[in-house]
């Protein structure tokens, strides 16, 4: 068996290629003497070509117009050969896997992230399924605080409106249950500044406090889901240690590879992101930092097992017999992004480029507008859809959605928005477009043709069956 690659960590303060030279070396001329090396020659970086990226990603469906890659993200095909290897190593010879290898393998994955998040230890990084997953171990110790007492009944959690639906269900499961009261940030779409944001963000935290009960939690998205915007995170944590919020947890299922993240700049008890989504995981993987604190010493993993209380680390690492694959093959990501001319940093300058100017040009198209300014655009864009397409509820949405799909090779998620009193011919409909190293111009060129087909045929989602 091939061996498994281990990666290094220390690439990842670069994720460059570095250029190497010849050894030095003499060689001795015909008659004895010495001669000096030939001259060096220094190798030229070599950047992973188009034809390569797309060799990469050759096992996506090719009749698919795949501009949808924040819901599933992508893997290429290196990683996806070493995950295999991982695989097979367990299947070959598990007790050996699971007794020497695993152990060792999750912790160097766990160092990769620890850098590329710029955190304090190793120690406060934790692998687990998803964010979902790690929003559940969150909530737990906050279900406890309530439930003994350190919490009071009535005392207030913060989130935003637009918070993951499946975020929202943990909040209600573990917060509203143990006594909690949960109040939304009601926020603009589409929304012009970031200042809007931090203006309701501010009056929802007055709303905390208006019954002299205690704000112990925000919930804070760095990018929203649908619609998707990029929130000033950094500035709504500032304001809950202003506030003197006891525990603040950033939602960043879209964060890393797509998004600056920094757990010192950031400043959170928590952050979670999945690697799945903008990191060319497999899925499903996601880590969960939990700042290093004697105040969360009580965290611990909602599958309960054998390594129960030994830290939400080592208890994440085993949850019983499964396939660990997607959480080991952290360190091949890195080798992967070191294909890139400046690495990870490149492949989120180049998407954020790419995917407003793809919006901006559909928007151009359809005589539309962006849902925010493309500095609160990540890889992600919200462009309107013609108001003649008649999407008037979530149900229209998810018709639209599928008709693309099925009928046209285009996927792409279609977000609903309840227009205004008064507003005139309202834009009521938004695709959601992402941008991922694999994407072409053809890509969102078949969409925007297909819209402007139904336009001109008078479609519209009343047509649809459901």
């Amino acid at each position: 068996m091939p061996p498994v690659s281990s990666g290094n960590p220390n690439l990842v303060s670069h994720i460059l290629p570095m250029a190497s030279t010849d050894a030095e070396h003499y060689h001795s001329g015909t008659n004895g003497e010495a001669k000096p090396p030939p001259p060096k020659k220094q190798k030229l970086c070599s950047f992973i070509s188009e034809s390569e990226i797309q060799s990469e990603f050759s096992h996506h469906d090719a009749s698919v117009a795949r501009i949808n890659n924040g819901s599933f993200g992508c893997c290429p095909q290196s990683v996806i050969s070493a995950q295999q290897q991982w695989q097979l190593r367990q299947l070959r010879q598990p007790d050996g896997f699971y007794f020497n290898d695993l152990r060792a393998g999750i912790l160097e994955s766990r160092k990769v992230i620890c850098s590329l998040i710029n955190a304090d230890d190793v120690s406060e990084v934790s692998l687990v399924d998803n964010a979902t997953t790690a929003a559940a171990i969150v909530l737990q110790q906050v279900a406890w605080a309530f439930s003994e007492g350190r919490f009071d009944k009535g005392d207030v959690a913060v989130m935003l409106h637009y918070a993951y639906g499946a975020v929202k269900k943990c909040v209600e499961a573990y917060v509203t249950r143990a006594g909690g009261r949960v109040i939304e940030v009601d926020l603009p779409f589409p929304v012009s500044s970031k200042e809007e944001i931090i203006t309701e963000f501010r009056r929802s935290m007055e709303r905390g406090k208006l019954n002299g009960q205690k704000i112990r939690l925000a919930v804070i998205d760095h990018i929203t889901s649908m619609p998707s915007v990029v929130i000033p995170v950094k500035e709504l944590v500032k304001i809950c240690r202003e506030e003197g919020v006891d525990q603040v947890f950033v939602d960043a299922a879209h964060g890393i590879g797509c998004v600056d993240v920094d757990m010192k700049e950031i400043g959170a008890d928590f952050y979670t992101s999945n690697l799945h989504k903008w990191l060319f995981c497999p899925p499903s993987a996601a880590f969960l930092y939990c700042r290093k604190s004697a105040k969360f010493t009580d965290l611990h993993h909602p599958v309960v097992s054998h390594e129960y209380g030994k830290g939400l680390a080592i208890e994440s690492a085993w949850i019983g017999t499964r396939d660990y694959s997607s959480l080991l093959v952290v360190p091949s990501i890195v080798e992967f992004l070191n294909r890139f001319e400046e690495g990870i940093e490149g492949i989120k300058k180049t998407n954020h480029e790419e995917v407003v100017k793809m919006g901006e040009m559909l928007a151009k198209s359809w005589g539309t507008h962006l849902g925010c300014p493309p500095d609160m655009c990540s890889s992600m864009v919200m462009v309107g859809l013609p108001s003649c397409l008649g999407i008037a509820s979530d149900k229209d949405t998810l018709k639209l959605r599928a008709h693309l799909r099925n009928h046209f090779g285009v996927e792409v998620p279609i977000y609903y928005r309840a227009p205004k009193d008064g507003e005139v011919d309202p834009v009521t409909g938004y695709a959601r477009i992402s941008y991922q190293v694999y994407n072409k111009a053809q890509d969102y060129e078949r969409f925007r043709d297909v819209i402007n087909k139904f336009v001109s045929d008078k479609f519209c989602c009343a047509c649809l069956s459901v």
